[in-house]
């Protein structure tokens, strides 16, 4: 437990932290399903829209750090390389 003010502070933003990364991490996870789900139903159209709607959060969760850019780069490339292969 912490016991100083400023180790308290930090626990209470650490804590905060954590909550908003894991919330963004889910939001990111759904999107990359539901393009999943699209390309599972072989449905190109809507494929390519559900591509369009994750990069940017793909690219939104590396800007911010929670995933690295690099991880970020590999799953447009493959996610792009199975809505093409449609």
């Amino acid at each position: 437990m912490a016991n100083s003010a400023q180790a308290k502070k930090r626990a209470r933003q650490a804590e905060d932290h954590r909550q908003r990364n894991a919330a963004q991490r889910s939001a990111m996870r759904t999107s990359i399903k539901k393009l999943q789900s699209a390309i599972a139903g072989g449905d190109k159209d809507q494929a390519t829209a559900a591509f369009q709607a994750a990069v940017p959060v793909l690219d939104r969760m590396a800007r911010k750090g929670i995933i690295h850019k690099n991880a970020a780069a590999r799953s447009k490339s493959r996610l792009n390389n199975a809505v093409r292969a449609l």
